[in-house]
């Protein structure tokens, strides 16, 4: 089990139990964690699941494939070199005391 922190978009931070192999999207939506809108349901083709991670755990990630990138390139909040499609990132034990930046705005 991972404990992993969203910080929404008014500051506040919620803690949240992980299982390994569940999206940090899928906990999002199953939490009801505001500002991850996640239309596509994971389908990687919408980027309205877009988050920051923190520099901590990027390298505990492996790099986003071409299509997440290509997503990424089309996202509405500044993209960083820490932003990931939540519903690319798959919840493991190594991630435990994550923190993921919910941003501004979707669309």
């Amino acid at each position: 089990m991972a404990e992993l922190f969203f910080r929404q978009r008014d500051g506040s931070v919620k803690k949240i139990d992980a299982k390994p192999g569940v999206s940090v999207m899928q906990l999002a939506i199953q939490e009801n964690i505001r500002g991850i809108d996640a239309e596509c349901g994971g389908a990687c083709a919408c980027a309205t699941c877009h988050v920051y991670i923190d520099e901590a755990h990027i390298p505990l990630l492996p790099a986003p494939a071409d299509d997440e990138a290509e997503m990424l390139d089309g996202v509405a909040a500044e993209r960083r070199e820490t932003s990931r499609l939540a519903c690319q990132v798959i919840v493991s034990d190594a991630l435990d005391g994550m923190v993921i930046e919910v941003p501004e705005r979707q669309f």
